[in-house]
């Protein structure tokens, strides 16, 4: 390192070591050494505002958003008889929903318990804004608001991000990741903009693979919609395609 005229922050430097439960208990006190400085392995380490925990369970991201989410529905409660519901719905957009959505991809296909958990900030944020009590059903204030539930808005996100690579307006360590199903020989899918799906050799780790993912929502789409002209486009079509997934009832 002192050689590219760098040094060690031991203060900020943490080793994290990704397994399955498995094999964390081969992972233990581990530690790596850089110069004179030893780094010990820790359960858990943030990046860019994400924490991630040594089984990749994202339980404490989930947590963390917890949270930071019901300390801002709090503090906008203390004040929502002051402010019209426009004004509330604002402030809830940029203070709460926004924290929901930060880095989402990552929360794709995680266990209903941890979703759940989301979809009550969800709610709860939604019943501030209409002022609506706790035993009145929750789906028809969300139609409302044309909000799409928490389960939904990693798909959003990871759609939008799936057409512009194949546009190509992604960088290239996106592009690497998906490529084009090309069969053997001539088929009739041929015309209907497939993705290659890799196989996984895990389902709960292989499955939240953003090339696995991408590839399972990218081909189950609608043709029209992958054929949109501009991406302004695809994210209102793939939004409306989503909230009637989500409220087919209310369709």
């Amino acid at each position: 390192m002192s050689s590219n005229m760098l040094k060690l922050n031991h203060s900020k430097t943490e080793l994290v070591i990704f397994s399955s439960k498995h094999q964390a208990s081969q992972c233990k006190d581990l530690s790596l050494r850089i110069g004179d400085v030893s780094v010990n392995s820790v359960q858990s380490a943030r990046s860019l505002g994400v924490v991630f925990d040594h089984l990749l369970s994202m339980e404490k991201q989930v947590n963390s958003i917890l949270k930071a989410c019901y300390h801002q529905i709090r503090n906008i409660g203390c004040i929502r008889k002051y402010i019209t519901e426009d004004a509330c719905k604002t402030l809830v957009q940029s203070l709460v929903i926004s924290r929901l959505d930060y880095c989402n991809v990552l929360l794709y296909n995680l266990p209903a318990t941890l979703l759940n958990r989301l979809q009550k900030v969800q709610n709860c944020a939604a019943r501030l804004i209409t002022r609506t009590r706790k035993h009145e059903h929750i789906s028809p204030v969300l139609f409302s608001l044309h909000w799409l539930p928490v389960q939904f808005r990693p798909q959003y996100r990871i759609l939008v991000h799936t057409y512009m690579i194949i546009h190509g307006m992604s960088p290239i360590y996106l592009t690497d990741l998906i490529s084009l199903y090309q069969p053997a020989r001539s088929l009739r899918s041929d015309s209907q903009m497939l993705l290659y799906t890799p196989k996984v050799r895990t389902t709960i780790y292989g499955n939240r693979r953003f090339d696995k993912a991408a590839s399972l929502l990218w081909n189950n789409l609608p043709l029209p919609i992958k054929k949109a002209e501009t991406i302004s486009t695809f994210k209102k079509e793939i939004k409306t395609y989503l909230f009637r997934l989500a409220y087919s009832d209310y369709n």
